[in-house]
């Protein structure tokens, strides 16, 4: 049975699509810590991240660069973090996340609620700073 993520990329599932490539998809977290809080997937369904090759490692993390640098022109902040956790959907993915401080990078903190608008002009802020 396919990933929540990889019916997402098939399109069977609606996200707000950042951007994409032939390897890889960047979508906006649907219970975001911060506004710009973004995903990166392979579009490969592989559960752990370490299982992929070194190549396709290496070109998630290129492709997460250039989402990150948009996150960050996009939504001014001190940096982009990263985090990688994979225990909530069984499909490698890198969280992006626009923090001033640390503890904004806190899973546990309370979610953003957002309106299909808000998140709809989140991601057309990011995908139009690439």
């Amino acid at each position: 049975m396919a990933t929540i993520f990889s019916r997402i990329i098939a399109g069977e599932i609606p996200c707000y699509k950042v951007a994409e490539d032939d390897k890889f998809f960047a979508f906006l977290d649907i219970n975001p810590l911060v506004k710009g809080h973004t995903l990166v997937v392979p579009k490969q369904e592989v559960d752990y991240i370490f299982d992929l090759s070194d190549e396709d490692l290496a070109a998630m993390h290129i492709f997460a660069k250039k989402i990150a640098k948009a996150i960050k022109k996009a939504f001014p902040c001190q940096k982009v973090g990263e985090a990688v956790i994979g225990l909530e959907v069984p499909h490698a993915h890198i969280h992006l996340i626009p923090i001033r401080k640390e503890s904004d990078m806190l899973f546990s903190n309370p979610k953003l609620k957002l309106s299909d608008e808000e998140f709809a002009a989140i991601a057309k802020a990011i995908s139009s700073s690439l």
